[in-house]
């Protein structure tokens, strides 16, 4: 019996980044909110580029992940699509 392993992501750039020292109100606003205040976070951000890696590989499609809402995150996959 073969079993295949699927390795765990690393999520390490988690721990640094800093909505987890702001928390995630700022992130996953109410809907028609303002994302202003996550978009100027994430851009100060250093694990912003690995944020957004993980926002399009495991397909978040919810709040601001890397500095990108969600239908920026959309407009970018279906650039990358063509």
């Amino acid at each position: 019996m073969h079993i295949e392993s699927i390795a765990a992501p690393d999520l390490s750039w988690q721990e640094q980044a800093l909505c987890a020292q702001t928390g995630a109100d700022f992130f996953f606003p109410e809907p028609g909110s303002s994302v202003r205040e996550a978009k100027r976070i994430c851009g100060l951000c250093e694990m912003r580029s690995a944020c957004l890696q993980y926002a399009l590989a495991n397909d978040e499609r919810f709040g601001v992940w890397g500095g990108l809402s969600e239908k920026e995150r959309l407009g970018l996959r279906r650039t990358h699509q063509q």
